[in-house]
């Protein structure tokens, strides 16, 4: 079955860095976009990166362009999220969603990061 394990999440203090993982299994990763999103309690899922199959294209929510990059690793069916400068506006519990943008079928059980000073 399709399965989708982030991890990499954490505390970090603002200006900090961290860097998230999505392994993903079930399915044939390499054709598949794969899309970044957040929530916070209460507020619905945001949208934070997507990027294409060969990495060819990504594309970055304004929040965090600049901040976050998103990459792919095929042979190893692992997508990250570099963050850096962090703000505690991204706290958040972060998911790994297969396909692009906010329509998915499927998305892991995400991974909390947490930014305080």
């Amino acid at each position: 079955q399709v399965q989708l394990v982030e991890s990499g999440g954490g505390l970090a203090q603002p200006g900090g860095s961290l860097r998230l993982s999505c392994v993903a299994s079930g399915f044939p990763f390499k054709y598949y976009a794969m899309t970044w999103a957040r929530q916070v309690p209460g507020k619905s899922l945001e949208w934070v990166s997507t990027i294409s199959v060969d990495d060819s294209d990504t594309s970055y929510a304004d929040s965090v362009k600049g901040r976050f990059t998103i990459s792919r690793d095929n042979a190893k069916d692992t997508v990250y999220l570099q963050m850096n400068s962090l703000k505690p506006a991204d706290t958040a519990l972060y998911y790994c969603l297969r396909g692009r943008g906010l329509s998915y079928e499927y998305r892991g059980q995400g991974t909390q990061v947490t930014v305080f000073p």
